[in-house]
């Protein structure tokens, strides 16, 4: 599994740069590449912005320096370069957040080990504006995909309850039965990544959701609508 991780970044970004080896690139402007805050240490107290140097010692640290080092190679071309550091991204329609909601759901839902590493999330519709504000103003270089304000883990799960209008009777999850169940996947959920969102919103990227519980109430209280902020969103660009 970890191979196929690894080889669906780098290998599909060699493809891509093989084949616009072979035609004329001159018209296109920009690469915007996904990548992920998972390359920063974990940590509970640092407060990390772009030019952090230092990679995480896990697998998915690995992935993500490995996965960088191959999108900087598209430098070769007369284009902007820009790779987006992804949070926690918050979505009804996939992703961690439907995980995280279900056991609540079922009145069973509680905090991961302490609860208090942190959590640098964006809501889904923030995320694509960035990958659109970005190519719009041919920016170059890192930017973190994070909100303003990243919360712990204790702060979120008690938020997606308190939309979800569930209680939370449980203690929290010990660790050690977590890596019990996951195995080495359990790191994922203990790690502890608080990211700064600075840079992009120096360059004059404005968030419509910079607050959580604006975010959370958005996205459940609109998944049975036709029209949520995603949808508006597709049927504006795409």
């Amino acid at each position: 599994y970890k191979t196929k991780v690894l080889a669906s970044r780098v290998n599909s970004l060699r493809t891509l740069r093989l084949a616009m080896e072979k035609i004329d690139s001159n018209k296109i402007t920009s690469f915007v590449s996904a990548s992920a805050i998972g390359i920063y240490p974990s940590s509970f107290t640092n407060y990390y912005l772009e030019d952090e140097v230092k990679v995480d010692d896990s697998f998915l640290g690995k992935v993500v320096q490995v996965w960088e080092n191959e999108v900087d190679t598209f430098k070769k071309f007369d284009l902007n370069v820009t790779k987006i550091r992804i949070g926690l991204v918050l979505s009804t329609n996939g992703g961690a957040l439907l995980e995280m909601a279900k056991p609540i759901k079922k009145y069973v839902g509680a905090s991961f080990g302490s609860g208090e590493q942190w959590q640098s999330w964006i809501h889904i519709t923030d995320l694509a504006r960035i990958f659109m504000f970005t190519v719009e103003n041919n920016l170059q270089g890192v930017y973190n995909g994070v909100a303003s304000n990243p919360v712990t883990n204790y702060k979120l799960i008690r938020e997606i309850a308190h939309v979800l209008k569930k209680p939370l009777f449980l203690p929290n999850i010990p660790k050690f039965l977590m890596k019990l169940i996951l195995g080495e996947m359990s790191y994922l959920l203990f790690a502890s990544q608080r990211v700064s969102n600075k840079k992009i919103e120096e360059m004059g990227f404005v968030f419509d959701y910079p607050n959580v519980l604006m975010a959370l109430e958005n996205l459940f209280t609109n998944n049975n609508s036709k029209n949520t902020s995603e949808e508006a969103y597709h049927k504006k660009f795409i």
